[in-house]
């Protein structure tokens, strides 16, 4: 009988799934060594070793059943990767576990943990790094639930580079995709002016006093270029204050609204941002995928 600690001792030590160390052990009655080099001769704790690099290509995906939509980052190193068959089919995998599971947004913890017919997650995860040979992992993921009155928006723009999903109270499904399709082009970070913290409010007006009294403004003056500044910076940020990218002359919020909707959620994933990406050319990739 193989231990659970015996078990966690070889994960650790391999970086393979739990499902495969459990095998490994069985196939080597239990001796750590053996098992290790097991794993070594199956190409398992491969993986281990990708565990450090850059993964900040991939795909971003929904999926939507009824009243919920999932939304995920699932990384990649490297574009090739990314547009691989066998990629997309984890991802889709990912989208349906998290689908069928009560898991909240934040806990990537646990989505890791969540079962397949293949393992937990992570263990599928960190097989597929050993066999694509590249490390994968999942970087984020959103659970996101409507009323039977609302309407879900979705759109995914250059294959998964960006996705957007967006829940609208009332409207229908139309308005809420053209609104998610501008969000992906303008880049909103908050549904509404009162989403934005008022800690960045304040460290924005300040920014703004100075640029003004730099520029020789009085104090009072300044003050209303402020005011008239502050309206721009929602502007860039808000989604609702944003003009349509569609109609210029009407801003998205007023848009909705004269579509019988208001909206109430958005969100907005794109690919690697905020992450390191790492420098590669196209024929070092293909090469590396043909093992040369």
């Amino acid at each position: 009988m193989i231990s659970a600690s015996l078990v966690k001792e070889l994960r650790d030590r391999s970086g393979a799934g739990m499902l495969d160390c459990k095998k490994a052990l069985e196939a080597t009655n239990g001796n750590m060594d053996e098992a290790i080099n097991w794993l070594r001769e199956k190409g398992i704790s491969k993986a281990a070793k990708k565990a450090e690099r850059i993964a900040a290509e991939g795909i971003a995906a929904i999926l939507v059943k009824n009243n919920k939509a999932v939304m995920v980052e699932v990384n990649s190193e490297t574009d090739f990767v990314a547009k691989n068959e066998e990629f997309k089919n984890l991802v889709n995998m990912i989208l349906n576990t998290i689908m069928e599971s009560d898991l909240a947004s934040d806990d990537l913890t646990g989505a890791l943990k969540l079962t397949t017919e293949q393992g937990t997650l992570e263990d599928v995860i960190i097989e597929k790094t050993s066999k694509i040979g590249e490390k994968l992992s999942l970087r984020r993921f959103s659970v996101v639930s409507k009323e039977d009155n609302d309407s879900f928006g979705e759109y995914i723009h250059m294959g998964g580079k960006i996705a957007v999903l967006t829940v609208l109270e009332g409207s229908n499904s139309e308005v809420a995709k053209e609104v998610a399709m501008h969000a992906a082009a303008m880049r909103p970070q908050y549904v509404s002016k009162e989403d934005v913290p008022q800690e960045e409010v304040e460290k924005e007006r300040a920014v703004l006093k100075e640029q003004a009294i730099n520029e020789g403004k009085p104090a009072e003056i300044a003050e209303k270029m402020v005011e008239g500044r502050i309206r721009k910076f929602y502007e860039e940020i808000c989604l609702e204050e944003q003009a349509f990218v569609k109609d210029s002359d009407v801003k998205v919020g007023a848009y909705v609204k004269n579509n019988d909707g208001k909206i109430k959620t958005m969100i907005r994933y794109e690919v690697g941002e905020g992450m390191q990406k790492r420098e590669e050319n196209f024929a070092e990739e293909v090469a590396k995928q043909m093992g040369n």
